[in-house]
């Protein structure tokens, strides 16, 4: 039976759910979408066969979906998340959930209570293909305790979801210091396709430092162009005391006196005389499986999959058997993100403190 859920919203990002939904008609079903505007609902409707409603009451009304994608903007969506949980609608939520601290609190007052339907937010970062290849391998034991992670992949609170993960951290408190560096870059492609011409903007990179006590370390360091940059790479080194991931590389020790080297291979089908279609089956370090595509042969890009991967795990969560991305743990992330923010443009170093979600986050669910 496929998974059904209705989405809130219908701005760019709704429309990977919508996509995701169309390539897998077997796992998932759209039951329709609430948007102001008649003309776009009739887009949607003809291009993806989903019905477009003015509000929820009318959407609701149409049949009760399995959740609800609240794909609205910061400000607005934590009235829609409250309302849908008063109904006793089950939501994934984007990121972040709310805007600034006083506005994560109010939420997290609002729907936490016990007995409350889910709430669950749509972070797919840790679940990309690639990245959930070099978590796992984080947490595989090869490499010791992790104790530093650098991340220059993502933006805010992704950045620091993925930093979180690399190093087992729950909520544990930080120390956060943070700086701002601009230089001219050589602009990339941008959602609407390839450029047009040579133009040159001001990358703002943003360096954090985050002390988790004084065993692990997370770094920060992302500017926002190198989303789409064709010479603006992503990175990520995780290291413990037996070894160290490096972007694709692999390096630990078997024995004190035996190292081994490995690297992540990505097992793609549709090269050479391949006739099985264009996917993704899996990662490969050496002869293990450290990822697999569980979507295949459905054609997705890597955030695709991701998003899938989230959908897929709500009725799971929806059933208490595990949550996807709690909005506890994405509550910490975007605190700790505004705290970073804040180092930045002060220059002064700033302490988290306990919140109410911190004891809802298991180190065990961030490792996961």
């Amino acid at each position: 039976m496929s998974v059904t859920f209705a989405i809130v919203g219908s701005g760019w990002r709704s429309e990977f759910f919508l996509r995701i939904a169309a390539a897998l008609p077997g796992h998932f079903a759209v039951t329709g979408l609430v948007t102001r505007s008649a003309e776009t609902a009739a887009d949607i409707e003809r291009r993806f066969g989903v019905p477009g409603h003015p509000d929820l009451d009318a959407l609701l009304a149409a049949g009760a979906p399995d959740f609800v994608v609240v794909s609205v903007p910061r400000d607005i969506a934590p009235g829609v998340i409250v309302d849908l949980v008063e109904r006793g609608i089950p939501v994934l939520t984007e990121t972040p959930p709310a805007g600034d601290l006083d506005d994560l609190l109010a939420l997290w007052e609002r729907v936490a209570r016990p007995g409350a339907p889910t709430v669950q937010v749509a972070e797919q970062y840790h679940l990309s293909p690639l990245l959930s290849a070099q978590l796992a391998v984080a947490r595989s034991g090869r490499l010791g305790r992790p104790s530093q992670a650098l991340v220059a992949q993502c933006h805010d609170y992704h950045g620091v979801s993925v930093m979180r993960r690399a190093l087992g951290v729950g909520a544990e408190d930080a120390l956060i210091s943070a700086s701002v560096f601009r230089s001219p870059l050589v602009a990339g492609p941008g959602r609407g396709g390839d450029p047009t011409e040579e133009r040159i903007v001001i990358a703002t990179q943003t360096s954090a430092r985050f002390a988790f006590g004084d065993d692990r370390l997370g770094r920060y360091d992302f500017a926002g162009e190198q989303y789409f940059s064709w010479i603006r790479g992503n990175r990520l080194l995780v290291r413990g005391e037996r070894g160290e991931i490096e972007n694709a590389e692999v390096r630990w020790l078997r024995r004190f006196d035996e190292p081994a080297f490995d690297s992540l291979r990505r097992v793609m089908t549709g090269e050479g005389g391949n006739l099985e279609g264009m996917f993704l089956r899996g990662i490969l370090l050496g002869d293990e499986w450290v990822f697999r595509n569980p979507f295949l042969p459905a054609r997705l890009n890597d955030d695709e999959i991701a998003i899938a991967r989230m959908l897929d795990g709500m009725p799971r969560a929806i059933d208490g058997g595990g949550d996807v991305y709690s909005l506890a743990e994405a509550s910490q992330d975007h605190y700790l993100a505004l705290l970073m923010q804040q180092a930045a443009e002060s220059g002064e170093p700033v302490r988290s403190s306990r919140r109410p979600w911190a004891d809802r986050i298991a180190v065990d669910a961030v490792a996961g």
